[in-house]
């Protein structure tokens, strides 16, 4: 078993941008997916459920296309879940931010923008 941790580059300098600009913390007390949260958490327990499908797959020396159509239909799974949570982002978080206007507003904007260059690269 691996005992590495995980690289955190990526995600470091994600929030060194987001700090770069200056983008504060949301103001409200929930976040856009709440009212989802329970969907969100469902189809993320799945998605943990084919990971380690795809684990026991490698473990048992799975034909290789097998192993990848898996690997296919998790990255599909989260790409979906991502979607959605960036939906919600949008609509609740950005909506509330625009209707408050100024630079909170330019923020958000900008942060959403990342986000979705963020998920457009991977």
């Amino acid at each position: 078993m691996d005992t590495t941790a995980p690289d955190t580059t990526e995600l470091d300098t994600a929030q060194s941008d987001i700090a770069d600009l200056g983008i504060a913390e949301p103001e409200t007390a929930e976040p856009g997916y709440h009212s989802n949260k329970d969907a969100h958490l469902k189809r993320l327990r799945r998605i943990e459920g084919q990971v380690r499908g795809v684990q026991r797959m490698v473990e048992e020396d799975t034909y290789c296309i097998d192993v990848l159509t898996q690997i296919s239909a998790a990255t599909k799974a989260l790409e979906a879940v991502a979607l959605g949570l960036l939906d919600e982002h949008l609509r609740h978080c950005v909506t509330h931010a625009i209707q408050a206007g100024g630079a909170p507003a330019e923020d958000k904007l900008t942060e959403a923008s990342a986000a979705i260059a963020r998920l457009v690269r991977s």
